[in-house]
């Protein structure tokens, strides 16, 4: 059974300009229920982590100043969000979901996290609403626990993970692979053991044609044993923190390649959802349901 992380702590109190965007946390799980994709028995809401397992991958210093509120205005400009200790709780859950997903695909090939993809947390630092990086963490998590010996996270989220990049700067056993804007946010760029920038306005046929050209040449470089998958849809050409100019069905045709190469490879994955900020909500939604629509059909 495919299974899905589910934070209902998402309704915290934001901004109205940062209330949009949020929102596709609340429908996504409604449109897959609505359509029978899914049904309540697919989701499973998570915990909260506890902070040894935080600071497998966060400086301590940074986390107690992040807990206890103590971040100051330069740090806080740098989030994007109003912070409150409600959003810190939801960042928990969140991580915690992305955890718990990737045990589940140890077992069953697939899971995944509605929310996640917080690639832009640093070891000490965040930044652009990210404060705790989900996938890093995990990835932590799994090998401390001797689940995973060789872990490749893959961000198609169209802003590099420049916070993953440097997590995993000096680790041997976790590879980072970054496809994004080559001129989009981050300016500063940090450097992922593989980093390919497109172009603005890249279109379909260019960007399927190079990540199923180059992913698996990478994959089976490394041979991973887990990989975390960041499926962000905001390269689909309507959004407007993106600057390329995939459709639904390229950005769709993306995940079907992963999805059918990690089933094929029995190569457990965890995907979460990163970003998608089209002003249309319903092709926000209809591109990240369509990842949770394939892995479905391809692995249940």
């Amino acid at each position: 059974m495919l299974k899905i992380s589910y934070d209902k702590l998402y309704n915290h109190p934001l901004k109205e300009n940062h209330r949009f965007p949020m929102i596709k946390y609340e429908l996504i799980p409604e449109q897959l229920i609505l359509e029978n994709t899914c049904n309540e028995s697919n989701f499973f809401e998570p915990g909260l982590i506890n902070e040894e397992n935080i600071l497998l991958t966060h400086d301590k210093i940074y986390y107690e100043k992040l807990k206890n509120q103590e971040l100051n205005k330069k740090e806080l400009r740098a989030i994007g969000f109003p912070m409150s200790e409600k959003l810190i709780q939801r960042e928990k859950c969140i991580v915690q979901g992305t955890i718990e997903s990737a045990l589940f695909s140890v077992k069953n090939g697939v899971a995944m996290n509605i929310a996640g993809g917080t690639h832009h947390a640093f070891t000490n630092r965040a930044e652009a609403f990210c404060i705790l990086n989900d996938q890093a963490i995990a990835a932590n998590f799994l090998i401390k626990n001797n689940h995973s010996k060789k872990i490749l996270i893959l961000d198609l989220d169209v802003h590099q993970g420049n916070g993953t990049a440097e997590i995993f700067r000096n680790n041997k056993n976790v590879f980072t692979v970054s496809f994004h804007g080559e001129k989009n946010y981050p300016f500063r760029k940090e450097k992922s053991d593989y980093d390919y920038g497109f172009k603005d306005g890249t279109s379909d046929e260019e960007y399927l044609n190079k990540i199923t050209y180059e992913i698996p040449r990478i994959i089976e470089s490394f041979e991973p044993d887990f990989i975390f998958y960041l499926s962000g849809v905001d390269i689909i050409e309507n959004d407007k923190l993106g600057r390329l100019s995939v459709s639904i069905n390229g950005c769709k045709q993306r995940d079907k390649y992963i999805l059918n190469y990690c089933k094929q490879n029995k190569i457990p994955l965890q995907i979460s959802m990163g970003g998608g900020y089209s002003p249309i909500l319903k092709d926000i939604i209809e591109a990240h349901s369509n990842t949770f629509r394939l892995a479905q059909e391809i692995y249940f």
